[in-house]
């Protein structure tokens, strides 16, 4: 016998975050276009803009990223900032209090866009398993009884 059963019901599992590799190639394709559109609209010299949008990027690359992703995502982005963001392009260089603070603000954007897709996934996940368990207060218990 076939019994019919609704898609939507039942305990759904939190979603599985996409492989490192996978988010290390997005990192690198983002990085080089977004690097790209800048020195093309705005031109060489903005590594703010640069620095900002790469943040972005890494922060969207987390919401779909597992945490140990994060380091990479951050190294891929600096390269091409270092490297295509500001003059000479195509010269790799290591300024030690800027790099270190566009690696961090990169770094600290992959974390919270991965955080702030765990504490989503989370709650979504809590909901429906706590709505699922509810019951009605409003119907009397059959085990009490009147003296």
């Amino acid at each position: 016998m076939i019994e019919w059963v609704s898609l939507g019901t039942g305990a759904r599992p939190v979603p599985q975050p996409m492989a490192t590799p996978l988010v290390w190639a997005g990192a690198f394709g983002g990085a080089l276009g977004l690097v790209a559109l800048i020195n093309a609209v705005a031109g060489t010299g903005r590594p703010s803009l640069a620095l900002t949008a790469l943040s972005l990027l890494a922060a969207l690359l987390g919401l779909c990223a597992r945490f140990s992703a994060a380091p990479g995502t951050a190294v891929l982005c600096w390269l091409f900032l270092n490297g295509f963001a500001i003059p000479p392009a195509g010269t790799l260089t290591w300024t030690g209090p800027r790099d270190t603070f566009w690696l961090a603000c990169l770094l600290t954007a992959a974390l919270i866009g991965t955080a702030l897709a765990r504490v989503v996934h989370a709650r979504a996940a809590y909901r429906r398993m706590s709505t699922g368990l509810t019951t009605s207060t409003t119907e009397p218990a059959d085990d009490i009884r009147a003296p």
